[in-house]
């Protein structure tokens, strides 16, 4: 263990990080399989209400810092080419 307070306080701020960003990414995680079970489903409109909250949350988690900006945009991308594949060709 450190003992130097300012080395103290970083672990301290490093362990709230830890489990604030864990729980980020399982709700990150849970609206994603949400999405895919929908399109599993071949529920158009499911699919896309839980492409709409799957995409608030990870753009939020990309914004605070939790996923790295580009890895949320690739993953909407693919869950919106996913949703798009299941509306019928005009």
């Amino acid at each position: 263990m450190a003992n130097i307070p300012s080395v103290i306080k970083r672990n301290r701020q490093a362990q709230k990080r830890r489990v604030r960003n864990a729980a980020v990414r399982t709700t990150v995680r849970r609206a994603v399989k949400k999405v895919r079970a929908a399109v599993e489903g071949k529920d158009a409109n499911a699919s896309k209400e839980a492409l709409r909250s799957a995409m608030k949350t990870l753009n939020k988690a990309s914004t605070k810092g939790v996923l790295h900006p580009r890895t949320a945009s690739r993953q909407i991308a693919r869950l919106s080419k996913a949703i798009s594949a299941l509306a019928p060709k005009a």
